[in-house]
């Protein structure tokens, strides 16, 4: 028998998430959008982000993470 076990509450992987290194220097990360979408949800997640004032992108099946307020400027 399969069980869908969740290793974290919502809160506990978005903790997780932002205890990463380059989430608490400021840096860039990413996810998978079916992680996301499996553990917290789309609109929590979208949620957070914008508490802490982070950019969000979304390509190819990823969350990239921008883990600061500094304007993003697209070069190409």
């Amino acid at each position: 028998m399969t069980r869908n076990y969740l290793p974290y509450s919502n809160e506990g992987w978005i903790a997780h998430l932002f205890n990463s290194q380059a989430a608490r220097d400021g840096g860039v990360i990413r996810r998978q959008v079916r992680d996301v979408e499996r553990y917290v949800g789309r609109e929590a997640f979208l949620a957070e982000m914008r508490r802490r004032g982070f950019s969000v992108l979304e390509n190819s099946g990823q969350f990239i993470i921008i883990c600061n307020r500094d304007p993003i400027r697209r070069l190409l």
